[in-house]
């Protein structure tokens, strides 16, 4: 069962007694004495707290305000003032993505979420792949440059929260940040380079709570911000809130959560057990390496149908408008589509007489048109090429690999999973039956899938609404068993044979055979 609301930092009013020649202990014992008797364990007191007591405290009448926040060794006194001050508490979560950053300011006060937004993480200027960016932080003073571009994204964003909702930023007493493994290298400014070799090893794994100042971020003095762990160079923090918020580690039935972003994260297993793994899997799903793909943002096609006997196409956009290019949902939905109105193949080749209306040849390699021109924002054609759908299939095959590798593992079947979490960059977004139909996911009952939303910055609020979740966070490391997919020689062999529609094996996907797959798509 999870506690109730118990907020990283709390407001504490004391009524002390005043000093007299019976009771003459110092201003600090006579707190921490009772702050003690009122939270169950001695609070830390820092010296510039101490050195303001003697005017405070007689000032006030002895009667004071306490801002607690929870540091290193406990409850640790942050702020004294006259009892009928007012101080409000604020916290700042952060989903810190390779593609985009997304912010929440929450009130700890009560919980509620007081306002949230995305931007664009400008290290993406050093490379859209992750490993770019680590080649760059090691050239020069390219680590230098990477985490003061982060820094400075965090202070802007702060600043625009603050006048956005009438604040100071020095109300912000406490940051939690959850990312993927290089990603918290960057910002803590840690050497990556390790990473992405082997034998692929982060300078840390887990990280104690530091002040934001010690790394430029613009909060109260004596905030704390705590960042997520790893527990590999390609299983980060971001994962670890999303099983945080999944709650699969506290439930006795076995469930599956997959992250699908940049890497494919996976992790198996219930309250006893947890096996994960991660490999490259994302970038071709997500829309980044295609012709046409974009972010989820106006003007993206986030679904896609295909009438199979007219073949006419219908989509929409996220924001309703001409198109613009093709996310990472509509990617999926598209590839689904061509596959059951035949076309595309099996092996994941174009079937260019199916449709010649919308089939283009350009520089030697055909593409299909999925809106014209005329129809776009920008004048120009939306499609997918032969090329795209190759690496698109790449990008499946390896998800669904990975997913099969992890059950393999620990000797269970698909069947034997109750829920499928799907998270990560447009995992909330994904269709299950088109992700399905193409291979990516396994062939289970559709109920048993749940979009966790963003998960990483949900995990990341948790963290400052409940001072257990960095304990449970802990747990979860400590319960990880951690597979390498890098130096599984059976992965790339099971991967051949996931680089059809929906796969060469057809008995893994039942529902499909009876259905879609009943067709003869090369007679089309």
């Amino acid at each position: 069962m999870r506690e109730h609301f118990d907020p990283v930092v709390r407001i504490q009013d004391v009524v002390l007694p005043p000093p007299s020649l019976g009771d003459n202990r110092s201003h600090e014992l006579r707190l921490r004495s009772a702050l003690t008797d009122i939270l169950g364990q001695r609070p830390s007191m820092p010296l510039r707290i101490c050195a303001r007591l003697s005017d405070v405290l007689p000032q006030a009448g002895y009667r004071v305000r306490t801002v607690l926040c929870d540091g290193p060794c406990g409850w640790e006194v942050a702020h004294v003032s006259g009892g009928s001050a007012t101080e409000k508490i604020l916290g700042l979560a952060v989903d810190l993505g390779s593609t985009s950053v997304v912010f929440y300011l929450v009130d700890l006060s009560t919980g509620e979420m007081v306002s949230s937004f995305s931007r664009p993480n400008p290290q993406r200027a050093h490379g859209e792949d992750i490993l770019d960016r680590i080649m760059f932080a090691g050239r020069g003073d390219g680590l230098r440059i990477l985490q003061s571009e982060i820094v400075d994204l965090f202070n802007t964003s702060i600043g625009e929260l603050s006048e956005e909702n009438g604040m100071d930023r020095g109300w912000i007493r406490y940051v939690s940040v959850a990312g993927n493994t290089t990603m918290c290298h960057f910002l803590l400014g840690l050497d990556a380079s390790h990473i992405c070799r082997e034998p692929y090893l982060p300078v840390a794994n887990r990280f104690d709570l530091i002040r934001p100042g010690e790394i430029g971020i613009d909060v109260h003095s004596g905030a704390w911000l705590y960042c997520f762990p790893n527990v590999g160079s390609y299983f980060g923090g971001d994962l670890l809130a999303g099983i945080l918020v999944s709650g699969m580690h506290l439930r006795e039935e076995i469930s599956m959560l997959v992250d699908v972003g940049t890497n494919a994260e996976v992790v198996l297993g219930n309250r006893d057990w947890l096996v994960a793994c991660a490999g490259a899997a994302g970038p071709a799903l997500e829309g980044g390496i295609l012709s046409c793909g974009m972010m989820a943002q106006p003007g993206a096609i986030e679904r896609i149908e295909i009438d199979r006997d007219s073949l006419e196409v219908r989509y929409s956009t996220i924001d309703g408008g001409p198109p613009a290019g093709l996310c990472g949902s509509g990617i999926i939905d598209l590839l689904a589509a061509m596959f059951v109105a035949g076309l595309v193949d099996p092996t994941g080749k174009l079937v260019v007489d199916r449709d010649r209306k919308r089939m283009r040849e350009t520089a030697g390699q055909w593409m299909y048109i999925v809106a014209s021109e005329e129809e776009t924002a920008h004048g120009k054609p939306i499609y997918i090429s032969q090329g795209d759908i190759k690496n698109l299939v790449r990008s499946k095959g390896a998800m669904y690999t990975i997913l099969n590798v992890v059950i393999q593992s620990v000797g269970i079947g698909f069947q034997d999973i109750d829920t499928f979490y799907v998270a990560g960059a447009f995992g909330n977004f994904i269709d299950p039956e088109k992700a399905v139909t193409i291979g990516m996911l396994p062939d289970v009952p559709m109920e048993r899938f749940s979009g966790l939303g963003n998960a990483a910055g949900d995990g990341a609020v948790e963290a400052l609404r409940r001072r257990r979740a960095r304990e449970e966070v802990e747990e979860i490391c400590d319960k990880i068993t951690y597979l390498e997919m890098n130096v599984r020689g059976d992965f790339m062999n099971q991967l051949t044979g996931a680089l059809f529609l929906p796969h060469t094996d057809l008995s893994r996907f039942p529902s499909l055979a009876s259905g879609v797959l009943n067709q003869d798509h090369a007679a089309r």
